[in-house]
């Protein structure tokens, strides 16, 4: 209530004081102090006097930074154990750190099949130490982030927060990989969402096509599905998860990653709590053979959905390959028929310029890829309304051919193209989630940490001829082709196959 009367006796006052004189009436306005006046009178005549063309008298500029600023070095340690320590130290407030594992679903065995995906749910829940809600309350005490995710290869723990509570993010972290107890009741709960989670992606084209391709693709390992089936969640439980948790989690497929962390301070926490992870037996990788294919799924669907994909022989291994793989997908581009972008968001890529602002009917249209360690897809994903997606899925196949004939692009796209894609890798690496993520994910893939340098200068080497060459060799593979909806209308696989027969 006092709050109440002292703000309506100011607010009466401000009214007094913007009110309009009375004619007649004197405004009544306290003197000037004599100090203030001869201190005002005296500001303003050096403000008159001061040009600001040239440096104020007195004030030292500080040196103006360097166009491009070094990064700090990646530094590694390896552990007698065998699991790998390496960290980039980066100057500001915050840190990551992350546990990546070289254990994915092509690990899987017909036994084992969904472990993978489990594991992702069942991540940063009851340990030998801790209960899932004794987590929770210490991350969110440290203001933190955490979290997982599963992916054919390799499987990712990390932990995002202020750089003071690096010690206490490290154990926690480092308690949630190394000692899970994999309780049956909490396996029961994760079993009930991923069985809704399945049933979501069935329903969604694009992640049910994205995951079908490997299944249609490959033989082999790459052919186990990521997303557990809905008969493995039938079988799987507590023991088969531990069980292939204790096969495949061996210290010498471990990376702790970190980024914006001093190398030493993170040795010191993390080497206690890892020296004594056990070492597992050696490991061949395990081997998965492309082949294509076609896979039709028909629905209930206003649209007809289609992806069209080849191999990337040689995966990421293969980073020339790799690199010219990732400008052309750039190049490519393409998005839906609705954007709320403009430069810069693609609006300028071939898919838009020469199928979404061409072809109204196309709702959307655009490259992807999905590549591992020693082989990927790369293609075309469409969706359409089913009258036209026999022209889509042919306008798909000119585009392809167009990338892979000389003369077809331009010097001006391809530049826009690499340029395009050299600020985003740049832009991406100003996260430290992102920084950690490639230092761990290189060590496993490469066994070390190539500079940005390495991969920048590839790019800005790339040709018109290279991306003919690159090109001409992808569609050398057979097609994988994945359609969903009213798939009858989708041209016959052998039809799509054989116009690409010129370049095998």
């Amino acid at each position: 209530m006092l709050r109440l009367r002292s703000s309506a006796r100011l607010l009466r006052k401000l009214c007094e004081a913007s009110r309009p004189l009375v004619r007649g009436e004197v405004q009544r306005v306290p003197p000037p102090l004599p100090t203030m006046t001869r201190r005002l009178s005296g500001a303003a005549s050096a403000a008159r006097s001061t040009s600001l063309l040239h440096p104020l008298p007195g004030l030292d500029l500080p040196p103006c930074l360097p166009d491009q600023l070094a990064r700090l070095p990646t530094r590694i340690t390896t552990l007698p154990n065998g699991v790998r320590v390496a960290s980039e130290d980066v100057p500001g407030p915050t840190a990551c750190v992350g546990v990546f594992v070289a254990s994915g679903s092509i690990h899987e065995s017909p036994e084992s099949t969904g472990a993978t995906h489990l594991l992702e749910k069942l991540a940063f829940k009851d340990t030998a130490h801790r209960s899932h809600m004794q987590i929770v309350q210490e991350v969110e005490a440290t203001g933190g982030n955490v979290g997982a995710s599963a992916s054919r290869e390799q499987m990712v723990y990390s932990y995002d927060t202020l750089k003071a509570y690096i010690p206490q993010a490290v154990e926690v972290l480092l308690d949630s990989v190394r000692n899970p107890l994999f309780v049956q009741d909490e396996v029961d709960r994760q079993l009930a969402l991923t069985r809704e989670e399945v049933h979501a992606v069935q329903k969604n084209p694009e992640k049910f096509l994205q995951e079908v391709l490997n299944l249609v693709g490959y033989e082999g390992a790459i052919a186990n599905p990521l997303i557990a089936p809905e008969e493995a969640l039938g079988i799987i439980n507590a023991d088969i998860i531990r069980k292939f948790y204790h096969e495949n989690f061996t210290a010498d497929r471990v990376v702790l990653a970190a980024s914006g962390v001093d190398h030493q301070q993170l040795l010191d926490v993390a080497e206690p709590l890892l020296s004594d992870w056990h070492k597992g037996s050696p490991m061949e990788t395990p081997k998965s053979t492309y082949t294509g294919g076609d896979f039709r799924h028909k629905a209930e669907s206003d649209m007809t959905h289609v992806a069209l994909a080849f191999e990337v022989p040689g995966g990421w291994l293969k980073e020339r390959d790799a690199t010219i793989m990732t400008v052309i997908q750039t190049l490519m581009g393409g998005g839906g028929s609705f954007s709320s972008g403009g430069p810069g968001k693609g609006m300028h890529s071939r898919l838009y310029l020469r199928v979404l602002t061409k072809y109204h009917d196309v709702q959307s249209f655009s490259a992807f890829s999905n590549v591992y360690d020693s082989t990927g897809l790369f293609g075309i994903y469409l969706t359409t309304p089913p009258d036209f997606v026999a022209k889509a899925v042919d306008v798909a196949v000119q585009e392809l051919i167009a990338i892979a004939t000389p003369g077809q692009v331009t010097e001006v796209e391809l530049t826009r193209a690499k340029n395009s894609t050299i600020s985003s890798v740049l832009m991406n690496l100003e996260s430290r989630v992102i920084v950690a993520e490639d230092i761990g994910r290189q060590l496993l893939t490469y066994g070390s940490r190539k500079p940005i340098d390495h991969f920048l200068q590839c790019m800005e080497e790339l040709t018109l001829d290279d991306i003919t060459a690159f090109a001409k060799m992808l569609l050398s593979s057979q097609p994988t082709m994945a359609s969903y909806g009213d798939v009858d209308k989708v041209p016959p696989y052998e039809f799509v196959s054989k116009r690409f027969q010129r370049f095998r």
